[in-house]
């Protein structure tokens, strides 16, 4: 049995697997702000899922970060109280066993890749569009982590061949200015709609893409420039790793104009004859995270 951990911001999610078949999902509050306290749900979460199932397993860890290689601590979270601190050791101690820990964006490609939409794919680029802009490489099968345990982390490129008003761009948390994920997050799109409208009030991405279906014309225009930023971001993805499948995944990946026409508009910045990369959505939606945290140990590996 594997077991597969979700450390979110706001919510902590585990799984067990036996094989591809779910034995039991549960969900729990994120203790926010509070490290000891995320240790102890995490820790109770194991415990009750093994109560459930009546048998023990391997244990993975997806986080909204990367361990460090130098110092074995916790950077880039976006769950700033992870940050500086030795949560594999601190984990391991807690549970008792070893773990493995990746980005969350890592396990959500992992899961996609092992038997989700881009199942069979040799070099496969995952995408997740939200309230950031994540991404991760497998490539046969394997998480590529990377030397400094950031590989797949386009978001914090700057938006390639940028037109003179994307210049410089806004400002991004990283402390650099015209980020791709400031650009194509979900906060991205709105400030976007909001440059088109005068103002966005309280819309959404979804509600922006809803507004676009209807026929606003600062939402559909809105759009129409995301999906512009987007082909150029993949298109220079595509360049590098030249993946066999990109997938999607996040809250803006359930607009499905994106699967159409962001290929169409990358064709002229891919440096190839042809430009036929597949772009599809996840298969399994918000649970390729906790899926592919309980994959971080192969097929007949124990701890």
């Amino acid at each position: 049995m594997r077991i597969g951990i979700d450390l979110g911001g706001t919510k902590i999610e585990g799984i067990a697997l036996d094989g591809t078949d779910v034995l039991v999902r549960r969900r729990v509050a994120a203790p926010r702000g509070d490290y000891d306290a995320t240790m102890i749900a995490v820790r109770d979460l194991v415990a009750a899922i093994q109560k459930e199932t009546g048998r023990t397993g391997t244990i993975g860890i997806g986080i909204p970060g990367a361990i460090s290689a130098r110092t074995g601590l916790v950077k880039n979270a976006n769950s700033t109280w992870l940050n500086g601190q030795p949560l594999k050791r601190d984990l391991e101690r807690a549970l008792g066993r070893p773990v493995r820990v990746s980005n969350d964006a890592n396990c959500f490609v992992l899961s996609e890749a092992t038997d989700g939409a881009a199942a069979g794919a040799q070099t496969v680029f995952g995408v997740i569009v939200g309230t950031g802009t994540g991404g991760g490489i497998v490539i046969g099968g394997c998480v590529l982590e990377g030397h400094h345990r950031i590989a797949g982390e386009w978001g914090h490129n700057p938006l390639p061949w940028p037109a003179p008003d994307e210049l410089p761009g806004p400002p991004c948390y990283c402390g650099a200015y015209g980020c791709i994920e400031t650009f194509l997050s979900g906060p991205g799109l709105v400030r976007t709609y909001a440059s088109l409208n005068g103002g966005a009030g309280d819309v959404d991405a979804a509600a922006i893409a809803e507004r676009a279906g209807a026929g606003d014309p600062a939402a559909s225009q809105a759009l129409a420039t995301y999906e512009g930023r987007m082909a150029r971001a993949l298109a220079s993805v595509i360049n590098v790793i030249d993946p066999d499948i990109i997938v999607l995944g996040g809250g803006l990946s359930n607009i499905k104009r994106l699967y159409t026409n962001v290929p169409a508009i990358w064709k002229p910045f891919v440096f190839s004859d042809t430009a036929d990369t597949p772009l599809v959505a996840a298969r399994y939606g918000d649970s390729s995270g906790v899926r592919g945290a309980a994959w971080l140990w192969p097929e007949g590996e124990h701890e």
